[in-house]
C-alpha cells in the first residue's frame, strides 16, 4: 500500500509545502522563462528552498514540476528534455525529503494552452503529454501524483486518464478558482468532486485561486458534495498586490496556521500554501495542525 494511502487510512493531517515559483522570484531567479530550466541550471537553489519547506514541518514536499510537459516545455532552451527534467525533479525532492518519512507528490499543472474547441491541443495529444510526464515522475521514485492549478474539467480529465495509463500511483487532483467559486471555464467544487471521485482520485483538492474566505466556501462545497471524500487545500497567502516593483502577499503564517486548522474541521486531510507562501508559513501551518515545531 502506498505511503499516502495509510497516512488517509489512519486519519492523519498532513502538511504540504509552500510556493515555489514566489519563493524563487523573491531570490531574483526567476526574470522570465521557465522555473523548470532551474532543475538543470541551478538544481542548489531548488534543493535548498525544499529542504527549507521540509524543516519547517512539510510532509509533503511537491516537485518543481509545475511545467515539465512536453507541450508546456516547447518555449523552454531544455525543450525536448521534460523526462530528463521531471526525473532529476523528482531526485531533488527525494533527496530533499532525506531519510525521514516525507512525501514526494509529482505536480503537474496546466498545459499552457487551452484544448480544442477553445484552443489549439486536443483531448488526446492533453492525455499523451501527462502521461508522458505522469510515467517520467514515477521512475523518478515520487509517491504520489498531484494534478494541480487546473480550470477545466477536460483537461483535468485527460491529465488523470494519462496518468492512469502510465502508473498506478495515487492523484491527487486539484482546482484554481479564479472566479469566487468557479474556474475561468466555469467549473464548479460540487462538479469537479463528484467527477474525480467516480473516477478513482484519492482527493479533490484546491489551490492557488483568491482569497482565504473563497477557499473556505470552495472547501465547504466540495464537503457538501462528496462527504467524507478527502480534500486537499494549498491556497495562496491572500491576493497579491505591488509595492513599488515587489509583489506583496498580506495574509501572514500567522493567518495561514488558523487557515489551516480551520480547513481541517471541515475535511481537509492535506493543508499547505501556494504563491506566497514561505517556508515560515508553512511552520505556522504545522505548528497549529501538529502543535509542534
Amino acid at each position: 500500500m502506498h505511503s499516502i494511502m495509510q497516512r488517509m487510512e489512519s486519519a492523519q493531517v498532513l502538511v504540504a509545502d509552500g510556493a515555489t515559483g514566489t519563493n524563487l522570484q523573491a531570490t531574483g531567479l526567476l526574470t522570465g522563462g521557465h522555473t523548470e530550466d532551474l532543475i538543470i541550471d541551478r538544481p542548489d537553489i531548488i534543493l535548498a528552498l525544499e529542504q527549507q519547506f521540509v524543516e519547517a514541518g512539510s510532509d509533503i514536499v511537491l516537485t518543481c514540476t509545475f511545467g515539465a510537459t512536453s507541450i508546456r516545455m516547447q518555449g523552454s532552451k531544455y525543450a525536448g528534455r521534460h523526462e530528463e527534467i521531471n526525473l532529476r525533479a523528482a531526485a531533488l525532492a527525494r533527496e530533499a525529503a532525506g531519510t525521514s518519512d516525507v512525501l514526494v507528490a509529482g505536480s503537474m499543472g496546466p498545459l499552457g494552452k487551452l484544448l480544442k474547441p477553445f484552443g489549439p491541443i486536443s483531448y488526446e495529444e492533453a492525455r499523451t503529454a501527462y502521461g508522458e510526464q505522469a510515467r517520467a515522475l514515477t521512475s523518478g521514485g515520487v509517491d504520489f501524483l498531484v494534478i494541480e492549478t487546473q480550470f477545466s474539467l477536460d483537461e483535468a480529465r485527460a491529465a488523470f486518464e494519462g496518468s492512469r495509463a502510465e502508473t498506478d500511483l495515487p492523484v491527487v487532483v486539484s482546482f484554481s478558482y479564479d472566479r469566487g467559486t468557479r474556474t475561468m471555464m466555469g467549473v464548479k467544487p460540487d462538479s469537479a468532486a463528484r467527477t474525480f471521485k467516480d473516477l478513482g482520485a484519492v482527493m479533490i483538492g484546491v489551490n492557488c485561486g483568491t482569497t482565504l474566505e473563497n477557499a473556505q466556501a470552495i472547501v465547504e462545497e466540495y464537503a457538501a458534495a462528496t462527504p467524507g471524500f478527502p480534500i486537499w487545500v494549498k491556497p495562496n497567502a491572500g491576493l497579491p498586490r505591488m509595492e513599488g516593483a515587489a509583489t506583496v502577499y498580506d495574509v501572514t503564517p500567522e493567518g495561514m496556521g488558523e487557515f489551516a486548522r480551520s480547513m481541517t474541521d471541515l475535511g481537509a486531510r492535506v493543508v499547505g500554501g501556494c504563491c506566497g507562501s514561505t517556508p515560515a508559513h508553512v511552520r505556522a501551518i504545522a505548528r497549529a495542525v501538529h502543535g509542534a515545531l
